[in-house]
């Protein structure tokens, strides 16, 4: 992202860099505008998910593992737009950053609301193992592909959920 310039935008977008001014005030307004759509989109895709699994609590849990498990499997798959973007903007206050910072805790959020509805005895620590599970599978797809560590996925994040469970019932 940092080493696109406003040159190449403007090139490729087949507009003026003053078309390009007049809609953003600068290339950190437009790259938070990009982030803020891909961030809608893909909330749309999670609400659309979480639509058809109905109501049922480890189903909709289920169903949006499988919505993560779904990305990886794809042959366009490059990682979460988000994540990758964080690596180049750290610097707290930067428009792009925030819009990201607030994905994630969109997505941690949406988790929280599963596991809390699933009654473990640790939503938190629930929707944050699967968070890692998942983050870690998309970060380790950029090295190994589907079939290295993110293949285990699923996998994974079943356990973990079922571990919660089991927790919840009293049973070790």
């Amino acid at each position: 992202m940092r080493a696109v310039g406003v040159d190449e935008i403007v090139c490729e977008a087949g507009v003026t860099k003053p078309s390009l001014y007049r809609a953003f005030k600068s290339k950190d307004d437009l790259v938070a505008a990009c982030l803020r759509e891909s961030g809608r989109e893909g909330r749309e895709a999670i609400a659309e998910v979480l639509a058809k699994a109905g109501d049922d609590p480890r189903i909709r849990l289920d169903a949006l593992v499988r919505h993560y498990a779904d990305k990886l499997a794809h042959p366009d798959f490059r990682g979460c737009l988000m994540s990758n973007v964080a690596v180049e903007l750290p610097e707290p206050g930067h428009p792009g950053r925030e819009v990201l910072e607030e994905c994630k805790a969109e997505m941690r959020a949406t988790f929280l609301g599963l596991a809390r509805d699933l009654d473990v005895a640790d939503p938190e620590g629930l929707s944050d193992g699967l968070i890692l599970v998942i983050e870690g599978a998309i970060a380790t797809y950029h090295v190994f592909g589907s079939q290295g560590p993110a293949h285990s996925m699923l996998m994974t994040c079943n356990a973990v959920i079922e571990a919660n469970l089991r927790r919840k019932a009293g049973i070790r």
